[in-house]
């Protein structure tokens, strides 16, 4: 997100097994073993869901196992924990996004990695778009209901997300901002926690894509209210976008991209990025996370380095105003 467009930033049974399939590696002798993806979210959620997409096709490129491990909590920074530690050969890479790459440096006073020396950026992967949920049986039948309520009692109308930092926070905190309005902010570590929360209406609304909680609309636990985006999504019509339902005419669109350790050979960094663009062509791949309702968004180095210092820029007006509380 930015100030003058606001925006950004599921698979349970997924196997955590390595995909091998046989094939002759590449001609620059990567990958030599086999390689880890690491993501900072539990099997099932988003980035775990397209990261085994990729990894799927990369190993059928690659003649190599390609393993996902998932090391979700505080916003990135467990998994990116081991950042320094890794060789810088290609052989680990992780799953980056606004949380890990642009909040966690404006949050914390001492992180165990540095974006800007340690990480090299490749790609971004996928964006997806934020729906606004409340409880099947919500006191609330319209997003402009809630905010009137918002505006009446400011901090009396609650949100879910996955934590202070996290995208599903910020994005919140950025229509908020926009519609001059305070709520309370309730953080869940788990995302069945946080969707159980609000289906139970011990929490008044989240921001999740419509895929996420699909299972849980269509058994009348979960109701959206609208989706965050300029224009209505193609696959439901009729939910009407922020500004058709009385919020600020903004857009909450989280993404994730794939980044190494700096300091990898920039033949190998090179070959990661023409091979991931490659996956991510590749029809299984594509129905894949367009069938989780993802945007496919590949990109260049340079323009996942821009969105990183423009997610920052934006969202420190949010730290600064302790719309988002520093550690």
């Amino acid at each position: 997100m930015n100030p003058s467009h606001p925006r950004r930033t599921l698979l349970a049974a997924a196997l955590a097994a390595p995909f091998v399939q046989p094939r002759r590696a590449a001609a620059s002798g990567f990958p030599s073993r086999q390689v880890r993806i690491v993501v900072p979210y539990s099997p099932g959620i988003g980035p775990d869901v397209v990261s085994r997409a990729v990894g799927a096709e990369l190993a059928r490129r690659w003649g190599q196992a390609v393993v996902i491990d998932n090391k979700p909590g505080a916003s990135g920074i467990v998994a990116f924990n081991e950042l320094r530690q890794v060789a810088p050969d290609g052989h680990t890479l992780f799953i980056g996004d606004t949380g890990s790459l642009a909040m966690n440096p404006l949050l914390h006073a001492s992180l165990p990695y540095s974006v800007a020396d340690d990480v090299a950026p490749l790609t971004t992967l996928f964006r997806a778009t934020f729906v606004v949920h409340v409880g099947g049986k919500s006191r609330f039948g319209t997003l402009a209901e809630l905010i009137a309520q918002a505006r009446r009692a400011p901090g009396a109308v609650s949100y879910a997300s996955f934590g202070n930092g996290h995208p599903s926070h910020v994005a919140v905190e950025s229509f908020a901002r926009a519609a001059g309005l305070h709520f309370l902010h309730v953080p869940f570590k788990d995302g069945g926690q946080q969707i159980s929360a609000v289906a139970n209406a011990d929490v008044d609304f989240t921001t999740l894509s419509m895929h996420s909680v699909l299972p849980m609309i269509q058994a009348g636990r979960i109701r959206p209210l609208a989706v965050a985006a300029h224009a209505r999504l193609p696959q439901y019509p009729e939910l009407p976008t922020l500004a058709e339902a009385g919020g600020p005419p903004m857009e909450m669109r989280p993404w994730a991209g794939l980044v190494g350790r700096a300091g990898t050979p920039a033949a190998v960094l090179e070959q990661v990025h023409r091979d991931v663009l490659a996956a991510l062509k590749a029809d299984a791949v594509r129905q894949r996370i367009e069938g989780a309702g993802f945007e496919i968004a590949p990109g260049t180095p340079a323009q996942m380095r821009a969105l990183i210092a423009a997610d920052s820029a934006a969202y420190a007006v949010l730290v600064r105003e302790g719309r988002v509380q520093k550690f």
